[in-house]
C-alpha cells in the first residue's frame, strides 16, 4: 500500500478495532503468486503483494479469525515515520 516494502523486523504502528499498538515483522513465511497461487519465499512483501507474516505485538489485541469475525480480524499496519499505511491484513490465527 506504500513504495516501501514490508520487511522482516520492520516496526510499524497497527490499528486494529479501536485500539493501536506497535508491531514488529518477525517472519514472512510466504509471499503468494497471485497467477498461479504458488507460496514463494520472500525476504520482504512490495507493493500490492499478497503474502503470510507473523507479527510481534507490544500489547495485546482481542482477535478472531476473519472467517469468524471481519472486525476483529482484521487490521492495517502504519508506517509510523511516514504515517502511510505499509499494509492491510486479516487474521488467520494467533499464538
Amino acid at each position: 500500500m506504500t513504495e516501501a516494502p514490508l520487511r522482516v523486523d520492520g516496526r510499524y504502528a497497527i490499528k486494529h478495532t479501536t485500539r493501536s499498538a506497535r508491531v514488529i515483522v518477525s517472519e514472512i513465511e510466504h509471499r503468494v503468486d497471485v497467477n498461479t497461487l504458488a507460496h514463494e519465499a520472500a525476504p520482504e512483501l512490495a507493493l500490492n503483494e499478497i503474502g503470510r507474516v507473523r507479527l510481534r505485538t507490544s500489547a495485546p489485541l482481542i482477535i478472531d479469525p476473519y472467517a469468524r469475525n471481519r472486525a476483529t480480524g482484521s487490521f492495517i499496519l502504519v508506517d509510523e515515520a511516514t504515517g502511510d499505511t505499509a499494509g492491510a491484513g486479516m487474521v488467520l490465527g494467533a499464538r
